[in-house]
C-alpha cells in the first residue's frame, strides 16, 4: 500500500467508504466486520463513516458503532488507523437526507459521535453538507470550536464549492485537511475544487469514485459497446488482468497527489481489489486513453 498525506498524517492511498455496511441492502454484521478487517489487512488506514449512515428512521450512528466494533475486534495494530466521521445530515423515516448545520447541532452531533466511536477525540470530523439555512461561516466556526476544545483533531468539509473551501481555509487554516466531494469518471463537476485543494495542500477525498464504471469486476472489452464513453477503463483492465474498478481508482490517484479515493465496499473481496489500486501505476499511454473519455488530468 502506498501512502498519501492528510494534513500531517500518513494514510493509505485508498480508503474505505463504510456507508454500504449500514444503509439499505447492507450485509449482515459478520460480513460487515469481515469487510473492514479485510481493508485493514490490505493496508487501508482511512475509514470514512458518518452519523447519518443508517437505515431510514433508525437511530443515528449505526455505521460509527460498526466501525468501532470492527476496530475493537481486529487482531492487528490499529494505532495508525484514522476514523473520519461526518455530522450535519439526517435520515428520517421517508428515506430522505436532511441537512442541519447549526453550531448547536454540530456540537451535539460530535459529542454523540465521540461516544459511539469510543475515542477521546475524533480523528477527522467533517461537515457533511453546507446548510443553506445557516451561514457557512457559522457551521465552520463550530468545527473550529470543536478543534479548540480538543474534541476533534482535524477538520474537513464535504459537498462544497471553491468559495466555501477558501472560506473554510481562512477560518481553520492548516487544520482544514480534507474536502470530500463527489468525483469520478462520470461526475467531474468538482474539477475546480480538486485543483484548489492541490494548490492549498488539502486532501481531496472523492466519494462515489467508481461512477461510470460497471459494478461487475468480471466485465471486460466484450462488454463494452461501441462509443461507450468509459470503455477504455475496461480495455485497460483486460490488458492488465485486473478489474475496471482498480483501473478507475488508479486513474483517480494519477489525477493529483492530493487525491485519496474512498470506495465503498460490502464484501471483503471488493475492498481487497480496491486496495490493490494503490500499487497500480498507469503509464502515460494508458492515462491518455483513459483521459480521452474522462477529461484531462489536473
Amino acid at each position: 500500500m502506498r501512502y498519501r498525506l492528510l494534513g500531517d498524517l500518513r494514510v493509505g492511498a485508498i480508503g474505505l467508504g463504510a456507508m454500504p455496511l449500514s444503509i439499505e441492502g447492507h450485509p449482515d454484521e459478520a460480513r460487515a466486520l469481515a469487510t473492514v478487517h479485510a481493508a485493514l489487512d490490505a493496508g487501508v488506514t482511512l475509514l470514512d463513516t458518518a452519523d447519518s449512515y443508517h437505515l431510514p428512521g433508525a437511530e443515528p450512528g449505526h455505521n460509527e458503532q460498526l466501525v468501532a466494533r470492527a476496530l475493537a475486534t481486529y487482531g492487528g495494530d490499529t494505532s495508525e488507523v484514522l476514523v473520519a466521521t461526518k455530522g450535519g445530515r439526517g435520515r428520517p423515516a421517508d428515506g430522505s437526507w436532511t441537512v442541519t448545520g447549526t453550531p448547536a447541532h454540530l456540537r451535539s452531533a460530535a459529542e454523540a459521535s465521540l461516544k459511539r466511536l469510543g475515542v477521546e477525540a475524533i480523528g477527522l470530523y467533517q461537515l457533511h453538507k453546507p446548510d443553506p439555512a445557516v451561514p457557512f461561516e457559522d457551521s465552520v466556526g463550530a468545527l473550529r470550536e470543536l478543534l479548540d476544545a480538543g474534541k476533534i483533531r482535524l477538520a474537513g468539509i464535504s459537498n462544497t464549492t471553491t468559495d466555501q473551501i477558501r472560506q473554510a481555509h481562512a477560518i481553520l487554516g492548516d487544520r482544514l485537511v480534507s474536502v470530500q466531494n463527489q468525483y469520478s469518471p462520470e461526475v467531474r463537476d468538482s474539477e475546480p475544487e480538486l485543483r484548489l485543494c492541490a494548490e492549498l495542500g488539502i486532501a481531496f477525498l472523492p466519494w462515489s469514485p467508481l461512477g461510470g464504471i460497471s459494478r461487475s469486476s468480471l466485465d471486460g472489452p466484450s462488454g463494452v459497446r461501441p462509443g461507450d464513453r468509459f470503455g477504455a477503463f475496461h480495455e485497460v483492465a483486460h490488458e492488465r488482468g485486473v478489474s475496471p474498478q482498480q483501473i478507475c481508482l488508479a486513474w483517480l490517484l494519477a489525477r493529483s497527489p492530493n487525491v485519496i479515493p474512498i470506495p465503498g465496499a460490502s464484501r471483503p473481496e471488493t475492498i481487497r481489489d480496491s486496495a490493490g489500486a494503490a500499487d497500480l501505476v498507469l503509464d502515460a499511454e494508458e492515462l491518455a486513453r483513459l483521459d480521452a473519455g474522462a477529461g484531462p488530468r489536473v
